[in-house]
């Protein structure tokens, strides 16, 4: 295993922005000349705010560029601008609650999970001791796994395999039937490059080199759940959290708990780029985002890419892993029980991150996309109301993210979350 240290790692990139305001005369063209001055010295502005003065008639600007204020051409840059302005100084970047900026430092959330792999005392394999010295085994897995390290193949048990084979049987003559048309298209492909198929459980890193090279997307083991904003800080380097354990053998077509079944039919849509790009703007949405805006965005998520349905046609389908990975909650939400309708509405962010729902039952209420590309503009729309210090996007050549404003982040502190949407998650099968 990998000795690295997490989140020690850094490039030159990293927080290379400086910050400055100057005022300028309320006359035209002086902030065309101001802004002359950066083009001509070639130094690229991330950020402007303008405002006018209190107790005078200019008006004052804020901005922030590439560059640090020990470099020649900035400093060039600082000589031009003190000729054109009133006044210009240079100012002290935000101080911004930690969060990652490199795929690297996903390494220092992956093991928060918030559950430390202990079993309810209604779980069924609490009393399996076994089953539970399995799960710590592949917990530990998980928590000495680093980035960059190749995910380690699982021997999986007979017992395993058996619950694999079950879940298998049961629930994939209703994806053909009832999942989203990319869902469908991509099984084949799973099975062709993955292994997904009956007697054989895929490894995560097989499927991980797939989406890799299908969307960019990337699986990365963890120990267990993680709370809503660290799960989404995933997302927003196109990484998802996955569990290597599965349910308990003895009740094959139930889970308390998102298992690797589970993980896989979230998996095969990612390797469909517009459902990828859908679930990465939810995860860049979260970057800089309050604990509110983090639940809001929890909500988006929990409609959509665990318990999304999607208009097809002139049918509705499944694409959400939550009714994929139940056989139950599949023939419920298609409007299959005879005594119990669910309510369907048109996904709307807006209303679906003030939505409610219930954690350890069929959902009262889906929310049906028009398309995930649809989705993801209105997901575009939506993180575009939520107000944060900074904007930012995604680099992918460097797994970085890019901020358009000098900060300073402070020193990450793990506080467990009391409560998480997936911290008691029920599949009912």
């Amino acid at each position: 295993m990998s000795t690295k240290s997490p989140g020690t790692f850094r490039t030159p990139r990293d927080l290379n922005k400086t910050s400055l305001m100057f005022t300028t005369q309320n006359t035209p063209a002086a902030l065309q000349n101001a802004l002359k001055a950066f083009a001509d010295h070639k130094i690229n502005l991330t950020r402007i705010e303008s405002k006018p003065c209190i107790r005078s008639t200019d008006y004052e600007f804020h901005v922030d560029f590439d560059g640090d204020s020990a470099d020649e051409s900035v400093k060039d840059l600082l000589s031009t601008l003190r000729s054109q302005t009133n006044q210009l100084h240079i100012t002290q970047g935000k101080k911004v609650p930690w969060f990652p900026r490199f795929k690297r430092d996903l390494d220092i959330v992956a093991n928060e999970v918030l559950d430390s792999g202990e079993l309810e005392a209604d779980h069924p394999g609490f009393h399996d001791k076994e089953y539970r010295l399995r799960r710590d085994k592949l917990a530990q897995v998980a928590k000495d796994y680093r980035f960059g390290d190749k995910i380690p193949a699982i021997h999986y048990e007979q017992n395993e395999i058996d619950t694999w084979n079950t879940v298998l049987d049961k629930i994939l003559p209703l994806h053909h039937k009832y999942a989203a048309a990319e869902h469908v298209r991509l099984l084949p492909l799973f099975e062709q490059n993955c292994g997904l198929r009956k007697d054989n459980i895929p490894q995560l890193q097989d499927i991980s080199d797939y989406l890799q090279e299908s969307t960019g997307f990337s699986l990365r083991p963890v120990a267990g759940l993680l709370s809503t904003r660290n799960f989404l800080y995933g997302l927003a380097f196109r990484t998802f959290f996955s569990t290597q354990y599965l349910r308990h053998h003895s009740r094959p077509l139930y889970t308390p708990e998102p298992d690797l079944i589970h993980e896989i039919c979230h998996s095969v849509l990612f390797a469909d780029q517009a459902f990828a790009d859908f679930s990465h703007q939810i995860g860049l949405a979260a970057i800089g985002a309050t604990d509110e805006q983090i639940e809001q965005l929890g909500r988006c998520y929990w409609f959509t890419v665990e318990f999304g349905l999607c208009k097809q046609g002139n049918d509705v389908k499944a694409f959400g892993a939550g009714i994929l990975s139940s056989f139950g909650e599949l023939e419920y939400s298609m409007g299959l029980n005879p005594n119990e309708k669910p309510k369907l509405l048109r996904f709307d962010p807006f209303v679906a991150s003030k939505q409610t729902y219930p954690i350890t039952t069929y959902q009262p209420l889906y929310f049906v996309s028009d398309s995930f590309e649809t989705a993801k503009e209105q997901m575009i729309e939506f993180a575009g109301t939520l107000k944060k210090p900074f904007n930012v996007r995604y680099l992918p050549y460097t797994n970085s993210i890019d901020v358009d404003s000098n900060i300073e982040l402070e020193k990450h502190v793990f506080i467990k979350p009391q409560e998480s949407p997936y911290a008691k998650e029920s599949n009912k099968m």
